[in-house]
């Protein structure tokens, strides 16, 4: 039986699809094209957000992808997803209550399904999270800050790029800690050529 090349390509996006609504399911809150090659993760939430409104809806998501377009990221090369569980999941016995962490085996299916090749912790609940789903990856790594997940430092873990960050948002505000928000963010630019 011959498979089309349009065929596996239908397959795999159903595979991706029902892989999302599973994560959905246990609490997991996405926004954006699951398939952009940069997730940002958010661990502490705005008001809007923790009341159920878009993830990234607001200054912090404006201003991110306006960084990433300047650093050579295509418009829609845009994933977020947050580390606190949503109230819409289908089965309340799997997830994670709403505004609680989703579990680390939950954040490394989730990584693994979108399999990115750069992430942006945005603050330390985020770092947290990483460090606690990915603790095996992250000990095989030499420089203690690094493997620690220390803010600006970009470590490699299992293939992809991660840039913890120590409050995006909340760097928003003050000149100086928007500017040193940016250098960090300009150390990871699309592994390919900007489009």
């Amino acid at each position: 039986m011959h498979i089309s090349t349009a065929e596996r390509k239908e397959a795999f996006a159903a595979a991706l699809d029902d892989q999302l609504d599973s994560l959905a399911a246990r609490g997991v809150r996405m926004v954006g094209n699951a398939l952009s090659p940069i997730v940002l993760v958010k661990g502490d939430l705005d008001d809007a957000e923790l009341a159920g409104g878009e993830l990234l809806a607001g200054p912090d998501g404006v201003a991110l992808r306006a960084a990433l377009t300047a650093i050579g990221y295509a418009p829609e090369d845009f994933c977020g997803i947050a580390v606190r569980a949503g109230d819409a999941a289908a089965d309340a016995d799997a997830a994670a209550p709403a505004g609680e962490l989703i579990g680390p085996d939950v954040f490394h299916e989730a990584m693994e399904t979108l399999d990115p090749e750069a992430v942006v912790l945005l603050d330390t609940t985020a770092t947290d999270v990483m460090r606690d789903a990915y603790a095996d990856a992250l000990v095989v790594i030499e420089d203690f800050d690094v493997a620690m997940l220390s803010p600006g430092l970009v470590a490699h873990v299992l293939g992809r790029r991660v840039l913890p960050l120590d409050g995006f948002e909340a760097a928003l505000s003050d000149p100086r800690e928007k500017q040193r928000m940016w250098a960090y963010l300009k150390q990871i630019p699309p592994a390919g050529a900007p489009y």
